[in-house]
């Protein structure tokens, strides 16, 4: 696809940062410095999250399975917040992550994963 096509540079960090906002919020999203930073939001955002044949559900509910995995304790809290600040995930669905993800992951992993799942709703359901 040329770039005509696919827009102008400007035209698509604009779109990526759009998107960015839709995937996290807009209290964890911001424009960034630098080319690392442009090239994920102008590629990882306007052409991979954008795509139609998975909803942003599902593709954060994958996202989710795979920091579990990877124990990135660091990059999963914000996803389980804003799954959950979004309706995309419900306390209810969070907690049937953590039992099904414990057993391919290991009951040590689902016991971390489930408190920071308990952490998240006890936040998010008192503010």
């Amino acid at each position: 696809m040329s770039e005509s096509a696919r827009g102008t540079a400007p035209e698509r960090r604009a779109r990526g940062l759009e998107i960015m906002e839709s995937v996290y919020g807009r209290d964890h999203v911001g424009d960034g410095p630098g080319d690392f930073f442009g090239r994920t939001v102008e590629h990882l955002f306007t052409e991979i999250w954008s795509r139609e044949a998975l909803s942003v559900r599902e593709r954060r509910l994958l996202l989710i399975g795979l920091l579990v995995g990877q124990r990135e304790d660091d990059a999963l809290g914000p996803q389980l917040d804003v799954a959950l600040r979004t309706g995309q995930l419900t306390p209810d669905e969070l907690r049937e992550v953590v039992i099904f993800l414990a057993y391919y992951t290991g009951w040590a992993r689902g016991a971390r994963l489930n408190t920071q799942v308990e952490d998240v709703i006890a936040e998010v359901l008192s503010d």
